[in-house]
């Protein structure tokens, strides 16, 4: 017997990956519509429709009525569509007011953590290439995602992120469909532990000890980027971060993503009381890895300051 969308909402918001790959086979047929009378047809309308299942694997939990889960996916394109007539907003926003959750709604990580679908999604990024994994990192589990904001993290063109994020969206909502069944590892673990050593390199780095943070954790020719800055080795990062503590900046971890040999660290950088705006309000780590060791650390700053004497770590 052919199950209701009510049952399988229901059974995809208690982590049955399967579920919700059925609810989106489904109805994507009308969610592809919705795009295609907004974008017409092309690359956009189905960049609109791909967006929309990813969304629907983090947010899935916050349909509070089971059978209008239908209208909830074709608001989701809907929106999504709209945002890209207008040039889309750094994080796609899914449903109208009525269909929202409480007002403190969780992080994608944290709506992810909360179910058992958690597993086959952080398998499922594992999985694809490692330029269409970080684009894809960058885009849903951070603050620098904005295709301006990827493109400049990357040092690649808007045109390559929009190409990597097409594909890397049409490979999980393919893999949703086909093997969503399949047992994949608890990522609780791993990602606890990603946390610690944050937290623990972070202190150091705030103790004055971040030269023992990067001879542990660093290769000795790593590279660290500036983007539209600098470059240099392990000398620059230290010197940058000797300079911030100096001056009075603060870091406080805010935010880990990891996957594979990606590594992301989002701090919040907190001035000087008495020079409030000496560097920008936060700053994002990419650590690219090689045998768990940093081989390059790219330094972005997603929010611009007004003004900038001394940008952190640069």
């Amino acid at each position: 017997m052919t199950q209701g969308d009510a049952e399988l909402v229901v059974l995809a918001q208690a982590g049955d990956a399967a579920a919700l790959g059925a609810l989106l086979a489904r109805h994507e047929a009308a969610m592809r519509a919705v795009a295609l009378s907004i974008l017409g047809y092309g690359p956009d309308a189905e960049d609109a429709v791909q967006d929309a299942m990813v969304v629907a694997l983090r947010r899935i939990g916050e349909v509070r009525d089971p059978n209008a889960v239908g209208p909830w996916l074709r608001a989701i394109v809907r929106n999504n569509s709209r945002t890209t007539l207008r040039r889309p907003r750094p994080v796609p926003v899914a449903e109208p007011e009525w269909f929202a959750g409480p007002a403190d709604t969780p992080t994608p990580e944290e709506a992810l953590d909360r179910g058992a679908m958690r597993d086959w999604v952080w398998h499922a990024i594992g999985q694809l290439s490692p330029t269409d994994r970080l684009v894809t990192l960058l885009r849903y589990f951070s603050d620098a995602s904005s295709y301006e904001q990827i493109a400049a993290v990357c040092g690649v063109p808007v045109g390559t992120v929009r190409s990597r994020l097409s594909h890397a969206r049409r490979a999980l909502a393919g893999g949703l469909r086909s093997e969503a069944t399949a047992a994949h590892a608890d990522v609780t673990a791993s990602s606890d532990a990603r946390w610690r050593e944050g937290l623990d390199m972070i202190a150091m780095a705030m103790n004055g000890d971040f030269d023992q943070v990067v001879r542990e954790s660093w290769w000795a020719d790593a590279e660290m980027i500036v983007p539209g800055g600098r470059r240099g080795g392990r000398d620059l990062a230290v010197a940058g971060m000797t300079r911030d503590l100096t001056a009075g900046v603060r870091q406080r971890l805010r935010n880990v993503v990891a996957s594979g040999d990606v590594l992301i660290w989002e701090t919040d950088l907190i001035s000087p009381p008495d020079d409030p705006e000496h560097c920008p309000p936060a700053a994002l780590w990419l650590q690219e890895l090689r045998e768990g060791r940093v081989r390059q650390l790219t330094l972005f700053h997603p929010v611009a300051p007004r003004e900038i004497r001394q940008p952190a770590l640069a």
